[in-house]
């Protein structure tokens, strides 16, 4: 379902309540979004602060482990040019 919101001079936008509810932002403490463009248009999806001492050190060793191999691969097709 699509709704037309307005954007205010600052770029600020106004999630209509029913969808805040609908996607539990408004339960949140620190309601936050992430947004992300894609081939011209908006995304929006509920985000989720955490500190860092709440998040396991095996996600944590797990998610390095991912950048890692994803830096290594990124620098292999930097290595022709």
């Amino acid at each position: 379902m699509a709704t037309a919101i307005p954007i205010s001079k600052r770029g600020t936008v106004t999630i209509p309540p029913e969808m805040r509810k609908r996607l539990g932002v408004d339960q949140l403490r620190n309601p936050m979004l992430l947004i992300e463009e894609r081939d011209g248009k908006l995304y929006l999806e509920p985000a989720a602060a955490i500190p860092v001492r709440d998040i396991p050190k095996s996600t944590l060793r797990s998610w390095i482990k991912e950048d890692e191999k994803e830096m290594a691969a990124f620098r292999s097709t930097q290595k022709g040019k």
